[in-house]
């Protein structure tokens, strides 16, 4: 507890006041002790502190972000990365995993990608390892049918997951407990279905996404809707921007308009979708409060975006 402030008429602390005398000064001895348990004291409140951190947020995984850092093309994990071949698999066309090469910071969580309509894993394949080296295992997939509708590819992006954490290579370094869904176009459109049908997901984020289910009240994995203020495939006014708004408004959800953006562009590299992206799966799969910097307060309009809404402090 700190002392309270010495009133201008005392002496000066350290010393005596006897009447008559000079004032004796502490001895330097006790003074150096007294100190050294100062500063023994502060580095143990400031161990402690760590302690709870780490305690508070078990899924911090990398070091604390920048902008810098989450704009780069790479993060700070080296990836590995391994083919999933189509006769190995079930309920999906196969794919490629990226993870982080190493296994000393412990288990990840993990992000499925679908691609869109007529499309391949290859129109999503920018976002593998570009995730994986922020500290996540990433599956894009190829569909068994590049004409599958949405509830397909909702399915197919649920099938990896379970493939991911039950049977692949790299099932042991992954929580099961931490997935999230992500998808283009068709693909976005099935990151929707499949939030729908397993509410346990951590995160999903629908980039330029399409569904003729225009309404989603039942989705209660927090949800950020990427939508391209040039999209003619998948207008905003009828696609992104009504299933954002139909959404439980309790919910962490926001809507990321891009600005003059197409309907492709979150299938080449795009430093706002992967920003936003890499910020929505740490915070809410990681639960990691690092990244809420962010995302709130909401970011303003820009030569990128176009808008940006949701709701702030996100919870949980």
């Amino acid at each position: 507890m700190q002392a309270s402030p010495t009133p201008v008429s005392s002496p000066a602390p350290g010393f005596s006041a006897r009447a008559g005398s000079a004032p004796r000064r502490r001895p330097r001895g006790r003074l150096m002790t007294l100190l050294a348990t100062a500063a023994a004291l502060a580095g143990l409140t400031t161990s402690l502190t760590g302690v709870a951190d780490a305690a508070d947020n078990p899924y911090e995984r990398g070091p604390a972000p920048t902008t810098a850092s989450i704009e780069a093309a790479r993060g700070s994990y080296a990836v590995s990365q391994t083919t999933v071949s189509r006769a190995g698999v079930t309920g999906f066309g196969g794919g490629t995993v990226y993870y982080p090469t190493t296994t000393s910071d412990g288990t990840f969580g993990a992000v499925a990608i679908s691609p869109g309509f007529t499309a391949s894993q290859s129109s999503v394949s920018w976002l593998g390892p570009r995730l994986a080296s922020q500290g996540f295992v990433v599956i894009t997939i190829d569909t068994l049918s590049t004409l599958d509708q949405p509830a397909s590819r909702g399915d197919q992006l649920l099938a990896a997951l379970d493939y991911l954490t039950q049977s692949s290579s790299v099932r042991t370094r992954i929580d099961s407990t931490r997935l999230g869904v992500m998808g283009h176009s068709m693909g976005g459109g099935g990151s929707l279905e499949a939030s729908k049908d397993r509410p346990s997901l951590q995160a999903s984020i629908p980039l330029t996404p399409w569904n003729t289910d225009k309404t989603w009240p039942e989705i209660k994995t927090p949800t950020l809707v990427v939508g391209a203020d040039g999209d003619t495939v998948a207008p905003v006014s009828s696609h992104a921007e009504p299933f954002y708004t139909s959404m439980p408004s309790v919910l962490n959800r926001a809507y990321l308009e891009l600005n003059g953006a197409t309907h492709s562009a979150p299938t080449s590299s795009n430093t706002t979708v992967a920003k936003y992206s890499v910020s929505w799966l740490k915070r809410f799969i990681d639960n990691d409060t690092r990244y809420e910097q962010f995302l709130c307060p909401l970011p303003p309009a820009s030569t990128t975006i176009e808008e940006y809404r949701g709701n702030c402090p996100h919870t949980g």
